[in-house]
This record gives structure tokens, C-alpha cells and sequence, in this order.
């Protein structure tokens, strides 16, 4: 799965900003990181291994270049814990509508 092909679906990664070399103006803790770029697009190198330097494709049509991080990259979405006051919240509502509760 290291193996990407030509027009593989793959994510590139790139340090935009070393840590130090950030606009003055932005608070220290900001500074402090690198200013990263996570990008997904369409490899237009023959073939390429996860970690060399590639170039894409991205959706948008714009040919940027970073280091190779994942083919087919799948999306992490997290949305934090459960909130207990919302767990409840249809239930009680469908109960309010259906007139079996008092507001």
C-alpha cells in the first residue's frame, strides 16, 4: 500500500512556514509551530513511495508539490465527546409536541 501509482488518490504533506519564521504579529504560541499544509489530489508522478517528494493534482486543478503521506487517505472526523444535555434532547421534544410532557 506504500506503492502509489500515477493518478492514485494520495495526500502530500509540506511545511509552509518554519517554526521562527512566522509573521511578527501572531501570538507566541502560534509561532512557536511550523505553519503546516495537508493536501489530497491525484499523484502525476509514474509511480512514487510514502515519503519522497511528489507532485499532485489537487480537485481544484492546482499542481503543488510535498512529501508523500498516505494513498487513498481516508477522513478522521471527530466531534468530541457526547454532551449529555443533547443526548435527550429529541426525545423530550418529540414527548413536548405529542402534548404527553408540559413545556
Amino acid at each position: 500500500m506504500s506503492q502509489a501509482q500515477k493518478g492514485d488518490w494520495v495526500q502530500i504533506y509540506q511545511i509552509i512556514l518554519p517554526a521562527g519564521k512566522r509573521a511578527p504579529q501572531v501570538p507566541a504560541e502560534t509561532a512557536s509551530v511550523p505553519l503546516e499544509m495537508w493536501v489530497k489530489g491525484f499523484l502525476e508522478e509514474e509511480q512514487a513511495q510514502v515519503g519522497t517528494d511528489v507532485t499532485i493534482c489537487s480537485l481544484a486543478g492546482r499542481l503543488l508539490r510535498g512529501r508523500l503521506i498516505a494513498k487513498n487517505p481516508h477522513y478522521e472526523v471527530n466531534y468530541g465527546f457526547p454532551q449529555p444535555e443533547l443526548l435527550t434532547i429529541g426525545a423530550e421534544l418529540k414527548a413536548i409536541l405529542e402534548g404527553n410532557i408540559d413545556e
